[in-house]
């Protein structure tokens, strides 16, 4: 492993752990508690929707993925993706890729009751956070891969092999790992953000923005306060970060509460600093002349991951399996890493980053050392009774 090593236990237990890229377990849009609890629950009545849906990949030579914005190489001239460009010629499979996910939830919202119902949701992949795509799992709303279909699944880094919610991989492979912390505008902004006092000055007074993937800005004012957010906290340290927010936003200082679409703000000058996401600020940076940072908060950020599955009800399986294995080819995974700059899950991909960028090769943020990994935290897994617990006060808080 020429990247990430060495590791020590301490920071193998972390990525172990990851149950959160964008947030807290919820259900889906406005689910009420008790629906919460229900889509927390075993396994559904559609669990064998997948042995019942028929492949017509050998006729049908599509696959349709959702995915995050910002989270493919484009060429902005071309107007293209140039590496799904390049497999759609050599494989022969009509590729339609669509940035259709802003929040898990908000997403899950969208397709719960077709899944549960066993019909296609117009998606043969979806890229979903550790949490959500566990719930998936569980749920069983994913097809079981086909080992001989994605040779490259032993790329994955040794440190994602096997994971709480997909024992063995079986039904995921990591797309892209990454830290939340602070962005903000160099302009506007020369000394930086990298404490949640220099988030909150009183220059940023309304211009602030924080994410509404509650385990990310959860876990981010919790370390700010001292607390611990990867191991057993309390119900009142989760609430004492809870009134902090909620004061917030109360007196005016967070402007708003958003998934994904936060960079477009950034972008505006509406917002001039957010709770963030690491590649997000950095492909922002890119095409905007440097004029974006990212930081961990100095009193730590958080990891999370998100990760490619195929639905239940998806009747292109081998088709999604061969687009899943182009992106575990280390060549394929560099190209992509230099585009979205978040930590590569590909074992061989730094190699490769060396012949497209050297500097990005050597990123901390996107092959990171046990140093850098030390910064930051995954947050706890919850039992279902406390995820909605603490869902209900996060979104009350936020007015959702």
């Amino acid at each position: 492993m020429p990247t990430i090593n060495p590791i020590s236990p301490e920071t193998r237990a972390i990525i172990r752990a990851q149950m959160s890229r964008r947030g807290f377990i919820a259900g889906a849009g406005g689910l009420g508690a008790a629906g919460l609890l229900a889509a927390c629950g075993t396994k559904s009545t559609s669990s064998d929707t997948a042995a019942a849906v028929k492949d017509l990949s050998d006729t049908e030579k599509v696959a349709r993925w959702a995915n995050w914005t910002l989270y493919l190489d484009y060429d902005s001239d071309a107007k293209n993706y140039p590496t799904l460009d390049a497999f759609q010629k050599s494989s022969g499979i009509e590729v339609t890729y669509a940035e259709d996910v802003d929040d898990n939830n908000t997403f899950y919202g969208k397709v719960a009751g077709q899944l549960k119902l066993g019909k296609d949701i117009g998606y043969d992949i979806v890229t979903l956070t550790d949490w959500m795509a566990g719930r998936w799992i569980r749920l069983g709303y994913t097809q079981a891969f086909d080992a001989a279909n994605i040779p490259n699944k032993a790329n994955i880094l040794p440190v994602l092999q096997d994971v709480a919610f997909d024992p063995g991989r079986t039904n995921s492979l990591t797309w892209q790992t990454g830290f939340a912390g602070f962005g903000w505008n160099k302009e506007l902004l020369p000394k930086g953000v990298h404490s949640v006092d220099d988030l909150f000055a009183p220059a940023n007074k309304g211009r602030i923005e924080v994410l509404s993937e509650m385990r990310d800005t959860m876990g981010i004012i919790m370390q700010y306060q001292g607390v611990d957010c990867s191991a057993a906290f309390t119900e009142d340290q989760f609430m004492n970060a809870v009134d902090f927010l909620e004061a917030k936003i109360s007196d005016g200082f967070i402007r708003q509460v958003k998934g994904n679409s936060y960079k477009e703000d950034l972008i505006s000058g509406d917002a001039i600093a957010v709770i963030g996401w690491s590649g997000d600020l950095f492909q922002l940076a890119t095409e905007n002349k440097g004029k974006f940072d990212f930081a961990v908060p100095d009193s730590g950020g958080t990891l999370w991951s998100d990760n490619m599955m195929i639905p239940s009800t998806s009747p292109h399986k081998k088709n999604a399996e061969a687009v899943i294995n182009n992106y575990y080819d280390p060549a394929v995974a560099a190209q992509v890493a230099a585009y979205v700059n978040y930590i590569c899950p590909v074992e061989g991909a730094q190699a490769e980053m060396e012949k497209i960028d050297p500097t990005l090769a050597a990123s901390p943020y996107i092959f990171p050392d046990a140093a850098a990994l030390s910064k930051v935290k995954v947050f706890a897994a919850l039992s279902p009774a406390d995820e909605t617990k603490y869902q209900t006060a996060f979104q009350k808080a936020t007015g959702n």
